[in-house]
């Protein structure tokens, strides 16, 4: 017995453990890198190679037609459009399921996910169903002047299913870890519910806000399987650009679809990057 001790206590063969954690740890490390480069980094270089193939000129020419641009234009005002509704009404929803009781709260609370695992195809084939020209909504919308499915309203709508969750679930844990006293004396010195929402809560949950609408834009200018459903997909009026990327691919213009492909990833990456950087810069607060 002591023997063996003294074999584990010997400099040989701690310098041998501290090997070999060495190389366990660089071992995960590859592994990681490598399983990232695989599933990531290669597509994005393939990506980029095809739609720089013949230089910056043709790209240009290929993100700056008519048609591209026009779909490009009408993914980024949808988009903008969703951000703001979702900023709204995302925090107002995370508001009441933290701070009021209702009954069936927790089943509305489950029900905020829904659209994280409902197939974004299904979600479009659902808002035909009720708002489709035939349907008895979609009808009486249709004899008000009101063009849901098969216009920009459509797109809209589709994109806030697909991307309601996002606001709620940033803001709503915040809230949670926020102290209720600030509001409660806040009250007592006489403010009203409004000024202390505005003086109060607002200043910090506005980074939570930021980040759930940074995420819906960013999910937003990707979104393809609700919008193809209930857009039309009518060239410079409901075509929007991930629509038209697979419009390009089906005609066989690879270059065309890389091009639009690396504008989309650009504008993606970036609001990917100031979120983390974001939430890099409210732990480092916190801490």
């Amino acid at each position: 017995m002591t023997s063996m001790q003294e074999n584990l206590d010997s400099p040989a063969s701690f310098s041998s453990s501290r090997g070999s954690l060495a190389w366990g740890k660089w071992g995960l490390r590859a592994t990681a890198v490598l399983y990232l480069g695989f599933m990531v980094a290669l597509p994005l270089a393939a990506i980029i190679r095809n739609g720089l193939a013949d230089g910056l000129a043709a790209f240009r020419d290929d993100v700056t037609n008519p048609t591209a641009f026009g779909a490009l234009k009408l993914t980024l005002i949808s988009a903008v459009i969703v951000t703001i509704i979702n900023a709204v009404m995302g925090t107002l929803t995370a508001y009441v399921l933290v701070r009021f009781r209702f009954p069936m709260k927790g089943l509305f609370n489950a029900m905020i996910d829904m659209p994280f695992a409902i197939p974004t195809l299904v979600t479009g084939v659902m808002l035909v169903a009720l708002y489709g020209p035939q349907r008895t909504l979609g009808a009486w919308l249709n004899s008000h002047g009101i063009k849901v499915i098969f216009a920009t309203p459509g797109i809209v709508l589709a994109l806030l299913v697909i991307t309601y969750p996002f606001v709620i679930r940033a803001v709503q844990p915040v809230l949670m870890e926020a102290e209720k006293g600030q509001e409660e004396a806040a009250y007592t010195l006489g403010a009203s519910k409004w000024t202390t929402f505005r003086r109060v809560v607002l200043p910090a949950i506005a980074p939570a806000i930021i980040t759930g609408s940074l995420l819906s834009f960013a999910r937003a200018l990707g979104e393809f399987g609700s919008v193809v459903v209930v857009a039309g997909n009518i060239p410079g009026v409901t075509l929007t650009a991930p629509v038209y990327l697979y419009g390009q691919i089906e005609s066989q213009n690879q270059r065309g679809a890389s091009a639009m492909s690396i504008l989309l990833l650009a504008l993606s990456f970036s609001l990917i990057v100031t979120v983390e950087w974001m939430q890099t810069r409210k732990g480092r607060s916190h801490g």
